[in-house]
């Protein structure tokens, strides 16, 4: 293939930098020699995007899943562009079919999630070099990107909030981790190549913390939050309440809090059924899917309050279940912005989110957290120190593992009239959230890039 003088080859650079515990692993090895030998490539830009042709735009995205926040973003992302005349192409291991737009697979053979993500990105790499796309915007961690969305954070801020609730042996497993190394090395990899031309952060968290691990001109870093359909979730959905209620055994005067979300260690889970305990009377409805549901459940059983837990598993349609709860319960230890508060704040729901959720910015209306004294990255030396909640404006926010402020925040949307002063508010935060303001200003962004 000949390479137009001038255009910007896509390609993943050689993992010189990696530490040496991680070039030291036999399955780490082998990752650092196959990036290493990747050639540079080139991607062929014919005529600029004009009225007459649509801009070809690349989105790279690893998977689907229906319960994924991130996946259904992405979905929505792609069919809201392809109405704006974008001609978009989807690089994927696997992905739903979706009228008028290209999918093209990714999926190479895998072991382990190490080379599972290692294996994408080089699947990927190969693939843009021999196709044609005047933006490419990835939404994993690939180097080499023209746009990168930080969807999912930064993974050194989620390690530390990790730690915070490891044993030591835990500790030394994860430090010692070629995963970790390998995501570590590769995040530094796409915050600071040369290629990369604008990050999209979804939250103002997430901006801060690109900012205190890399060297990134903060020009490129573009907070642009999430969408929600608010015809899909709206108070309409309360029409469920008593069906749902029903099918778990929840009384109509219960106050039943809702979690929805996979990666129950992530989100929370396990705070949200202690706190539970706290909470004379009510229910949790538990909305996901996790490979340690079992233990979870156990856990229920251990603190006496596994007749108020209730185990959903993963639903195609969540509304419902929102229609049924009086509040969103989310005491997550790392999630840079969850589609399930937007989803819960448009049904009209209060929510209970952690001090490292950035959701909480939503809740507590200032132009940044600190402004109410709301820590977005609480000291490691702290974790035992008792917390007060923050009382918002659409809900209340308080750190993960403070049981005693989680507990009060519980307490407090267990009144009626709070509940639903708190949700009222949270629908008109959000109704302005809309797909199209969305797409507004990732298009005025992809504009920017092209001229």
């Amino acid at each position: 293939m000949r390479t137009k003088v001038g255009v910007r080859p896509y390609v993943i650079e050689s993992m010189t930098q990696v530490s040496s515990h991680f070039e030291s692993t036999p399955t780490s090895a082998a990752v650092c020699a196959g990036l290493s030998s990747v050639k540079r490539g080139s991607l062929i830009k014919n005529e600029p995007a004009t009225a007459t042709r649509p801009m070809r735009l690349a989105i790279v995205r690893q998977q689907y899943r229906a319960d994924g926040g991130a996946e259904r973003f992405t979905s929505s992302l792609i069919a809201a562009l392809g109405e704006n005349r974008y001609d978009v192409t989807v690089l994927a291991r696997r992905w739903q079919e979706l009228d008028g737009v290209a999918a093209i697979r990714c999926n190479p053979p895998r072991m382990g999630r190490l080379s599972r993500d290692w294996g994408f990105a080089l699947s990927v790499d190969r693939q843009l070099r021999e196709h044609h796309f005047d933006l490419v915007q990835s939404n994993e961690r690939v180097p080499g990107c023209d746009v990168y969305r930080a969807g999912d954070g930064v993974h050194r801020q989620w390690l530390v909030y990790r730690r915070r609730v490891q044993s030591w042996p835990a500790r030394v497993f994860s430090a010692l981790s070629p995963y970790h190394a390998y995501l570590q090395w590769v995040e530094r990899r796409v915050f600071e190549h040369p290629r990369l031309r604008a990050v999209i952060c979804n939250s103002q968290m997430v901006r801060q913390e690109i900012l205190k691990y890399f060297r990134v001109d903060p020009a490129k870093l573009h907070v642009i939050y999430n969408a929600v359909d608010c015809q899909r979730f709206g108070p309409h959905l309360k029409q469920h309440r008593a069906a749902v209620r029903s099918e778990f055994g929840v009384p109509s005067s219960a106050t039943l809090f809702v979690f929805v979300g996979s990666g129950f260690e992530r989100k929370g889970l396990r705070y949200a059924i202690e706190g539970l305990t706290g909470v004379a009377g009510a229910h949790l409805l538990v909305v996901g899917g996790d490979k340690q549901t079992p233990h979870y459940v156990r856990l229920a059983q251990k603190l006496g309050v596994a007749q108020r837990t209730h185990f959903a598993g993963v639903r195609s349609d969540v509304g419902p279940c929102y229609g049924a709860a009086d509040a969103l319960l989310l005491p997550t230890l790392y999630d840079p912005m969850p589609n399930v508060a937007l989803e819960a704040m448009a049904t009209g729901l209060p929510s209970i989110v952690s001090t490292a959720c950035g959701a909480a910015e939503l809740i507590v209306e200032t132009e940044n957290c600190a402004a109410k004294n709301i820590p977005h990255a609480p000291r490691e030396e702290d974790h035992h120190a008792e917390r007060d909640g923050y009382y918002g404006e659409c809900g209340l926010v308080c750190d993960a593992l403070d049981h005693a402020a989680l507990v009060r925040a519980m307490q407090t949307l267990t009144d009626r009239q709070v509940a639903e002063r708190l949700g009222c508010a949270a629908r008109l935060r959000v109704e302005l959230l809309t797909p199209g303001a969305m797409v507004a200003q990732l298009t005025a962004l992809y504009r920017k890039l092209l001229t």
